[in-house]
């Protein structure tokens, strides 16, 4: 490891380095990974947009979202397991939040397993739980888990 981390789009081409993440990252017993071939329909939106953390040449993490008016959702966000507590989900969520930002983002949403530890960082990024879905995840365990539905205004003005 480096140290360094940089954070760019995702290219086509790094769909392999971004699934290689996505593999490590999320557990097979909850089946919440994407294949290739859906990640591959995002850039194909032009108001989607992936983004990789990069170390060096190694894929570290990554994120996808996507605008809707004046709404982002953060579809997919995943950290190397090896490369946990270095910080970086954080900079994806600030790099996410800037990107939307940009698009004229003025609330920022996300759905998330109820027994999901990635509360912990949405959390200190100012998301609070907004909705639930009660048994909305089938894991392959047969276990049925809730759906968190959180939200982040990004209004400066909030009085409206």
């Amino acid at each position: 490891m480096t140290g360094t981390v940089r954070i760019v789009t995702a290219r086509v081409g790094d769909v392999p380095a971004v699934m290689r993440v996505m593999e490590a990252a999320f557990d097979a017993a909850y089946g919440e990974a994407w294949s290739a071939a859906q990640l591959l329909t995002l850039f194909a939106l032009p108001s989607a947009r992936v983004a990789i953390a990069w170390d060096g040449d190694r894929a570290c993490g990554f994120s996808a979202a996507r605008m809707a008016g004046p709404e982002s959702e953060l579809l997919l966000l995943a950290v190397d397991p090896a490369d946990r507590g270095r910080g970086i989900g954080q900079r994806l969520m600030d790099d996410w939040q800037a990107w939307a930002a940009e698009q004229g983002a003025e609330d920022y949403f996300l759905e998330m397993r109820a027994d999901n530890d990635a509360i912990h960082l949405y959390a200190r990024a100012g998301f609070s739980e907004c909705g639930r879905r009660a048994a909305y995840y089938r894991g392959r365990d047969g276990v049925m888990r809730d759906a968190i539905t959180m939200r982040r205004s990004g209004r400066t003005d909030r009085s409206g």
